[in-house]
């Protein structure tokens, strides 16, 4: 493409953003999970299980996350923090809960995993769970997500997990598109006006974000010649924000908005 056709690619998709990116947006979307608390600590685990469980209908998404937060007594960071004496009866509910594919066995691991990073090992946010082997200067995230799926499975003895609960935590060296992590990450990294995400994560740039990518977004960006690779994988998503990159190589993923808008609300 020319410079020219990318100076106005460039202009629609950021009028798109713009468009999208927007307090309007937040009501119908998974992150307004998130968005219902002010702590950091309630905000990331909030918005850690709203991003793994959006897949599906929204409307369904938010549903069974207002269900999740309301038997963490709509306080997740303390219910982590303080299962104490209580934690068999606690954890007992939890064994209950469906979306989908993910159930009361995925949940109860994962908040073990969180039980762990924020109690035993007296981290003060969840970034440090993408960080602690992570190269700030790299390009981008891909040894971030590497790092966190190998930290979430290393608190127990190799194999105690289920397959079925290691499944719903994507890494590029699986060759998983990332897509529910990139999102999660998107929201904790990014910092504008627009009052969406909340950029409250700072170790991470936004320039080295990957978009998040579905079969809506990559339906999209194979309309605008953004994307050349049929699979939509890891290597699809690194193919898409690196053009995005050429639009706007600080933040790239603010395009996320403009891919789903076009892609999921006016049917691209």
């Amino acid at each position: 493409m020319s410079k020219e056709g990318i100076n106005e690619l460039a202009a629609f998709f950021n009028e798109k953003a713009i468009q999208y990116n927007h307090p309007s947006f937040i009501q119908d979307d998974p992150i307004t999970i998130p968005h219902r608390f002010s702590k950091k600590q309630d905000i990331e685990i909030a918005g850690f299980f709203a991003a793994l469980l959006a897949w599906g209908n929204r409307k369904s998404i938010i549903n069974s996350c207002n269900k999740l937060m309301a038997m963490m007594g709509n306080s997740p960071y303390d219910f982590i923090m303080n299962l104490g004496e209580d934690e068999a009866e606690k954890l007992g509910r939890m064994t209950s809960f469906v979306h989908r594919t993910f159930n009361g066995t995925d949940l109860l691991y994962l908040i073990q995993f969180l039980q762990f990073h924020y109690s035993v090992k007296k981290a003060a946010s969840l970034e440090s769970a993408f960080t602690k082997d992570y190269n700030s200067n790299s390009e981008n995230i891909e040894d971030a997500l590497n790092t966190f799926y190998t930290y979430v499975f290393s608190i127990v003895e190799e194999g105690e997990y289920p397959k079925r609960t290691q499944k719903h935590i994507a890494a590029p060296f699986k060759k998983s598109a990332c897509k529910r992590l990139n999102m999660y990450l998107r929201w904790m990294v990014r910092k504008d006006d627009k009052g969406v995400d909340f950029g409250i994560w700072t170790d991470i740039k936004p320039s080295q974000l990957i978009c998040p990518i579905d079969i809506h977004v990559s339906r999209v960006a194979k309309r605008f010649q953004l994307l050349s690779r049929t699979q939509t994988d890891w290597l699809a998503a690194i193919e898409l924000t690196n053009y995005l990159k050429k639009l706007d190589a600080n933040d790239p993923v603010k395009y996320d908005f403009a891919l789903f808008g076009l892609g999921v609300i006016e049917k691209y």
